[in-house]
């Protein structure tokens, strides 16, 4: 029976990697590199420079391939979403066929971690034959980001939430918390907020040679992120983001 590992690879920093991770990297028949296009070709790189960083396993060979692009003209967001899953699971199964055929183990190295806003598990259990699925757990792009600010997340015995850009626009601040985590944000989401009150920790290209922090009231620091992050994506092509925003009296 095939199995297919997915392997949290934390955000980009070699260093991220758990014990687990390179061990299932090497017990791997075939590593699945995807490539996201020439903007986002940093981040192969990566997981090419991770596998020349860690693989001992002379038999372990690496395939890449390259991913569907979601059609952004669908009008409706989750059968967009899905109709995507489709095609990348479609592309999974024919790159582990052409390269594995029916028997052994393939791995997949995640951004982060493969339970936390990344669909690589909703996407494995389309592939045809279903494989046999393990999980290694790495290193958040939230654990980074606090790490980056010296931030502890939670404030005692308080909850926080974890939410996209997407519904923070649409929705506003939600009810019942005072600490928000924004993943997911193709702009600045933050930017729809009354200020007043709001403090944000603020990180794009977490755990990698590039990587910007800023923080502070919203009201001052807003302004110098969304110049920040225009300049970084105008320069790299591509840019990964998060916050945090805090709540103070």
């Amino acid at each position: 029976m095939m199995t297919l590992t997915l392997i949290g690879i934390g955000c980009g920093d070699p260093g991220q990697l758990t014990r687990a991770a390179i061990e299932a990297i090497n017990a791997a028949d075939l590593v699945l590199i995807p490539r996201k296009g020439s903007a986002k070709s940093d981040l192969a790189d990566l997981r090419r420079t991770i596998c020349a960083d860690v693989l001992t396993n002379d038999a372990t060979r690496i395939a890449e391939f390259d991913l569907p692009v979601r059609d952004a003209g669908e009008t409706e967001y989750r059968k967009g979403v899905d109709d995507w899953h489709d095609a990348v699971a479609a592309t999974w199964s024919q790159t582990i066929e052409n390269h594995l055929g029916s028997d052994g183990k393939a791995a997949l190295l995640i951004w982060g971690d493969p339970s936390l806003y990344d669909s690589s598990l909703r996407i494995a259990r389309r592939l045809v034959p279903l494989p046999k699925i393990e999980v290694v757990p790495g290193i958040t792009s939230i654990q980074a980001l606090c790490a980056a600010h010296a931030l502890p997340l939670n404030d005692i015995g308080e909850p926080f939430l974890v939410t996209t850009g997407r519904r923070l626009r649409e929705g506003g601040w939600p009810q019942g918390v005072d600490t928000v985590v924004v993943m997911l944000d193709g702009g600045t989401a933050f930017q729809s907020l009354d200020p007043k009150g709001l403090h944000i920790w603020w990180g794009a290209y977490l755990g990698m040679a590039d990587q910007i922090i800023l923080s502070g009231a919203l009201a001052e620091v807003g302004p110098r992120i969304v110049t920040a992050r225009r300049e970084a994506r105008e320069r790299h092509g591509w840019i990964m983001d998060s916050y945090i925003l805090k709540r103070r009296p």
